[in-house]
């Protein structure tokens, strides 16, 4: 089965929203600085943004933190032609552990990233209706290491179950993967050589 090239979708999502005379709003999933970098950058044109932190797999705790606030202090220097609020959701562990129970010993990318992924874009789209966002999506796809096919087809599954539109995307592709580490350069930010769980810990290159 021939893959679905997402970032045809956004270019076509996006041309009709740059027809419009206000901006829509969207949550976007981060997790962490240096993903985030180019999303914003790239969405900054179309959207009045929100970033929502949501990774209750990172390990360990003083890891969450650093990835946080570094995350944080992005928001605040990056220049921007908006003010990006900050939305955060607690580290509830547990939550993540209850969903990869099973697939402790699963291949990295394989099974316990799928429940992962489910996980925090199910979080992410029910916090958008919450809200009242007009769309919602995470930087995840940036990642090379990352399914962006999986990460869109649950992102349309969360759409048809909260009625928030899911903006397909796949961040790495238009050299988005390589601006994301210029900008890291470019900020000094830090750049983990981990996913974030204490499975992926040690497994995973740089993000």
């Amino acid at each position: 089965m021939p893959k679905t090239n997402y970032q045809i979708l956004t270019d076509k999502h996006l041309q009709q929203i740059s027809k419009s005379e206000t901006f829509p709003t969207l949550l976007l999933h981060c997790c962490c600085a240096p993903c985030a970098s180019y999303c914003l950058e790239y969405l900054k044109k179309y959207f009045k943004v929100t970033v929502f932190f949501y990774n209750p797999n990172i390990f360990p705790f003083e890891e969450y933190e650093k990835r946080r606030l570094e995350l944080i202090r992005l928001i605040q220097v990056m220049p921007l032609n908006q003010k990006i609020k900050f939305l955060e959701s607690e580290h509830l562990s547990d939550d993540f552990y209850c969903s990869v129970k099973g697939y402790e010993d699963a291949a990295e990318g394989g099974e316990r990233c799928k429940q992962c992924f489910l996980l925090r874009l199910e979080k992410t789209a029910q916090i958008a209706k919450q809200h009242g966002f007009d769309y919602f999506c995470s930087s995840l796809s940036i990642s090379p290491l990352k399914d962006e096919q999986l990460l869109n087809q649950i992102g349309l599954k969360n759409e048809k179950h909260t009625g928030v539109k899911w903006l397909p995307n796949d961040f790495k592709k238009k050299g988005g993967h390589l601006r994301s580490i210029a900008l890291s350069k470019q900020y000094g930010l830090y750049r983990q050589n981990y996913c974030g769980c204490v499975f992926s810990k040690g497994k995973d290159k740089q993000e």
